[in-house]
């Protein structure tokens, strides 16, 4: 992580570092003390846009400035970019104090206008707005942001380290986003015990005194500081050669990665390695931490596919001798670009011993463990634990569970996924209140602007507010001059967006799901239903019920590649607690409104609706079992919440019991085989236009 940060910062080109890791790892402390020991850049004095003195096109919308303007010296910025910020606060907006009591149309600077030539940093990146990430993509791919509104014309420079931070629990980052940064890492907390507890001996000692902490640390954070300078200043004269550049092509290549921005991050990253270890030309070493870096992210074909690369293979296609010299130019031949001519080009000294800490182990750049932020096991598997499952691959297919009498407890099985396809979407009709996503509509703080209300929290709707002043203006005295304005005149913007949803699985994992391939069509059908909560930012949770009950495998989460996970590994076997699955749901679905009533939720109840369940002697009773399925189902639909069954029951003889499920639980009836996309998405789309308005008791 350490390693990843810095070489972003000598080169800025490469494009900004995601870090993801489990909670409680420093990664937003690492970030922080980054802007601490990067070398001062000069601006000129009151340039709200921070525009190099030095680069004769740079242009602010402050400017000109002359050649008396004064330049002066500042610490990098690092600007925090909130996950609930709004539109006008990122971009800037039409300074209202201006407008309203001068008549001024004067632009006001947003976060992005303060990033510039500094470090954004998104803590929770995952959990950003959708709206949001466009505006990063777009400034990002442009490093200029366009200001059109309000009467306010502005272009300005907006070229930024971005660096985010997340934890994959709470849900993965959008494709889109995943890719434009440069290098990302995965951190995890140490298993030595010595090094956690050096850990907390340095978090209390700056506890109990941050002035002498920092003192003690002052040597080793200024050397660091002048390191990154030199490195900077030899970073444009390390000489990429031909043979490395095929080598990183190879690579790319042989890693089937999407595009060719992999390609040249791990250019500028090998260069930037080179250059932190004093090194005037780029070797093999550079280029395999690069591709560590770069590369592991870039590799996911499926959402749900877990980043990595496999080291052992990088080996092979680099191999052990070092990249061979570049032939030398004939007469004719035209110049190489990616270097200076003189080979020799270098650090005076070399890198100072103390400088790098923990985040580089050597001049070689060869360390192994730690500095892309793997741990003891190494970087993330190649393949993700039931992957082959997925593919359709069944480790069990006992066909002979639909002979056994109804009672009886057929035995365990892990059966694979059918190959997953893409649904439709799945909305809730009207409008909803909750967080942003991209599934059902709702009114929120993003999407297209409908109207206005009275209201002095939101984005200031300033027409409206003018138009509501205007005609209370006599009655307060006012006949000409400034127009008075009172917090009663104040508009806010109502918008129409779209909003997540929480989609509940509750699935029978009994015997009779795991004969005949049963298992494999379902989990195909959930697993298409995440693939889409994926890209709508739903929560999702997932209940299992088989033997003698129900479990919440999945508490609802952000995080859909946990629900894949868990998908995979759910065995099927034993009898069918049906009841005991519907009343987990309501409770899940109880306490989920309690946390957030604008959530509307979507219940998919997955099962042929064979009840029974074991009594103290150990036998089932059937009648009893689809009695008490009955009431629960009865008790699921007074929730008012939108269901839907999925009737895995297939074959020539049939009860019909799940049709009889879904009567009771005033719900969808979709038989398994007739579970395609559209078949799916039509039945929930046409059931929840009849529930508009409905809620969780």
């Amino acid at each position: 992580m350490g390693l990843a940060l810095v070489l972003t910062t000598i080169s800025p080109e490469i494009g900004g570092v995601l870090v993801r890791g489990e909670k409680g790892t420093a990664k937003s402390t690492a970030v922080r003390g980054l802007a601490a020991v990067l070398p001062s850049i000069s601006v000129y004095a009151g340039d709200r846009f921070s525009i190099d003195p030095d680069d004769p096109s740079a242009e602010s919308p402050d400017g000109p400035f002359g050649p008396d303007a004064v330049v002066e010296s500042r610490p990098v910025r690092l600007i925090e970019l909130p996950v609930g910020a709004t539109e006008d606060r990122v971009v800037g907006s039409l300074h209202l104090e201006s407008a309203l009591s001068r008549g001024a149309v004067e632009f006001e600077p947003g976060l992005l206008a303060r990033a510039h030539r500094g470090l954004l940093y998104v803590d929770e990146v995952n959990l950003l707005h959708d709206h949001l990430v466009d505006l990063l993509l777009d400034a990002a791919a442009m490093g200029r942001v366009s200001v059109e509104r309000d009467g306010v014309s502005v272009s300005h420079a907006a070229r930024f380290v971005l660096i985010g931070t997340m934890n994959p629990e709470e849900g993965e980052l959008r494709p889109q986003l995943l890719d434009r940064f440069g290098l990302t890492v995965e951190v995890a907390a140490p298993r030595d015990p010595a090094l956690r507890v050096e850990v907390v001996r340095r978090r209390m000692s700056f506890d109990l005194d941050a002035a002498a902490f920092a003192e003690r640390f002052g040597g080793a954070d200024r050397a660091l500081t002048s390191r990154i300078a030199a490195a900077r200043e030899l970073v444009g004269k390390v000489r990429l050669t031909e043979p490395g550049l095929l080598k990183i092509a190879e690579v790319c290549a042989v890693f089937e990665v999407d595009g060719l921005r992999a390609d040249i991050v791990t250019a500028r990253t090998a260069v930037a390695h080179a250059a932190w270890a004093g090194r005037s030309e780029v070797t093999r070493a550079d280029i395999r931490r690069a591709a560590l870096l770069a590369l592991p992210h870039r590799r996911r074909r499926n959402p749900f596919d877990a980043p990595g690369i496999d080291e052992d293979l990088l080996d092979r296609i680099l191999g052990d001798e070092e990249l061979p010299p570049e032939p030398p130019e004939g007469p004719g031949d035209s110049g190489d670009d990616s270097g200076p001519e003189d080979d020799s080009v270098g650090l005076d000294t070399p890198p100072p011993s103390g400088s790098g800490g923990s985040t580089d182990g050597g001049e070689d750049g060869s360390t192994d463990g730690g500095e892309d932020g793997s741990t003891d096991g190494g970087e993330p598997p190649l393949v993700e634990p039931g992957e082959r499952q997925r593919a359709g691959v069944e480790t069990n297919t006992d066909d002979s569970a639909d002979d056994q009498p109804q009672g009886a407890a057929a035995p365990e099985s892990v059966t694979g996924a059918a190959p997953a396809y893409r649904p439709r979407l799945l909305t809730v009709t009207g409008l909803g209140t909750g967080r942003t996503g991209g599934r059902s509509k709702a009114i929120g703080s993003s999407g297209r602007r409908i109207g206005a209300r009275e209201s002095s929290r939101g984005s200031l709707h300033l027409v409206e507010t003018l138009k509501a002043a205007a005609g209370k203006q006599a009655t307060r005295g006012r006949t000409s001059g400034r127009v008075e304005l009172r917090v009663e005149d104040l508009r806010t913007a109502v918008r129409e967006g779209r909003e997540a949803n929480l989609v509940l699985f509750c699935v029978d994992a009994s015997g009779s799901m795991a004969a005949r391939k049963r298992m494999a069509q379902v989990k195909a059908a959930v697993l298409s239903l995440l693939l889409d909560a994926y890209r709508r930012r739903d929560k999702v949770g997932m209940i299992t019920f088989r033997g003698e009950g129900a479990e919440l495998v999945l508490p609802p989460t952000g995080s859909v590649d946990l629900a894949a996970a868990r998908l995979d590994e759910i065995p099927a076997g034993g009898r069918t607690p049906l009841a005991e699955g519907l009343l987990e749901a309501a409770r899940v679905l109880q306490r989920e409104r309690l946390r957030d009533r604008d959530l509307r939720p979507l219940l998919v109840v997955v099962t042929d609706g064979r009840a029974n369940f074991p009594k103290k002697d150990g036998q089932a009773h059937g009648k009893d079992a689809v009695r008490r399925s009955q009431q629960a189902a009865a008790y699921v639909a007074g929730l008012g919440v939108t269901t839907v069954v999925i009737d895995s029951e297939s074959g020539p003889m049939r009860l019909g019991l799940a049709r009889q499920l879904a009567a009771h639980l005033e719900a969808e009836h979709v038989p398994v085989a007739e579970v395609s996309a559209e078949a799916l998405t039509s039945a929930v789309h046409g059931f929840t236009g009849s529930t508009t308005g409905r809620g969780v008791a």
